[in-house]
């Protein structure tokens, strides 16, 4: 009798299907401005016309699993430990924007900040814990209401997905769905209720992220279930903040819920659901993370070359020149910007994000997208 695969064999079985589901398939071109329904916004590899009339991944699914994720929340600074081996530790407090630190077992100090995700009266940060059991959070005066949550997406038992069975793509570019890197969709409500009720708005412009985590993510999946717990519940965002995510092997991750309908981030009238990636100005832009730290090193050549085609992509489908400025309007509350279609987090607010590297990169990713 064989045995039963060990947690590693899992893990190993999880990211070898996530990678081959995840692989990118150059699209054909799309007229510009053409609507985005169902019929057209999903496509085959091949160049020719779609006819499909629905979005892919309609041929039916199949069941995986996947680890569910495992949190214990903390309230306050000082110590605290954790029954199991910690991925990442999320903070949120109330007050000055910096100042929290936090030290995990056997470590040093280091100061939290807020990295990619922001919030309004205070700061908020991910930390990766490296399977740490233990840390501690300090705070100066001036910060209080500290909640911190550790994170394991890895070692949790096995929960069952219904994963379709067919590679879902954006018009020939291939990413995961939700379920296929394990998003629990209960972690959308809040006391019975969806905590962020989706709202549709039409697209302005497409704002360039980076996640602020490390580099080289042996389980990148595993890392888009952490942020999905610190955005949703840490945040209390009741989502992840970002439209699409993709790491270092170029490998599409959807990220904020958009609806029953097979079709990421936008409605079938076209329209983009409203995410959580830029305080003040999320409105009609589109948000698209690159899983990593990109302050200091380039996003790989696969990275890079899945955010092109993901922009020329979108870009074509809604007749958008990708190295035009516009002044962004926010449907919301009126609020105006004047700033480039394709453009980085901190066009829009103090942050170093998508990192000093990537920001520099933008102008030829413009180029690249508007290239025909």
């Amino acid at each position: 009798m064989s045995e039963s695969p060990t947690p590693a064999q899992q893990s190993h079985r999880r990211k070898r299907s996530l990678s081959r589901r995840g692989m990118i398939a150059a699209g054909g071109a799309v007229a510009a401005g053409a609507a985005l329904t169902p019929m057209v916004f999903a496509a085959t590899d091949s160049d020719g016309p779609d006819n499909s009339a629905s979005a892919s991944g309609d041929s039916g699914t199949t069941p995986e699993k996947f680890p569910a994720t495992r949190t214990e929340a903390a309230t306050g600074t000082g110590e605290a430990t954790t029954a199991f081996a910690a991925s990442y530790v999320g903070v949120r407090w109330s007050g000055a924007k910096d100042g929290a630190a936090i030290r995990l077992a056997n470590g040093d100090w280091q100061s939290l900040t807020s990295g990619c995700a922001t919030v309004e009266g205070g700061g908020t940060a991910l930390v990766a814990a490296g399977d740490a059991k233990a840390y501690e959070v300090k705070a100066p005066s001036g910060i209080d209401g500290v909640r911190s949550l550790a994170i394991d997406t890895s070692d949790g038992p096995d929960r069952t997905f219904r994963v379709p069975s067919e590679p879902t793509r954006v018009r020939g570019v291939r990413y995961l769905s939700r379920p296929a890197w394990g998003a629990d969709e209960s972690k959308r409500y809040k006391d019975g209720k969806v905590n962020s009720p989706e709202t549709y708005y039409p697209l302005q412009v497409i704002t360039v992220h980076h996640t602020a985590t490390p580099n080289a993510d042996p389980d990148p999946a595993a890392t888009v279930r952490a942020m999905y717990e610190f955005h949703a519940i840490t945040n209390d965002w009741g989502d992840i903040g970002y439209h699409f995510l993709i790491d270092e092997a170029g490998n599409v991750y959807e990220g904020r819920y958009s609806g029953d309908d097979g079709i990421p981030a936008f409605n079938p009238a076209g329209d983009l659901v409203t995410a959580f990636h830029s305080v003040g100005y999320n409105s009609g832009a589109l948000g698209i993370a690159l899983i990593g730290n990109l302050d200091q090193q380039a996003p790989t050549d696969a990275a890079k070359a899945s955010l092109i085609r993901l922009i020329k992509v979108i870009s074509r489908f809604k007749g958008l020149d990708p190295e035009a400025r516009v002044t962004y309007v926010n449907p919301v509350n009126g609020t105006k910007k004047d700033t480039n279609v394709v453009g980085g987090h901190r066009d829009y607010f103090d942050t170093e994000c998508p990192g000093q590297v990537m920001y520099d990169l933008l102008a030829e990713v413009r180029a690249a997208a508007a290239r025909r």
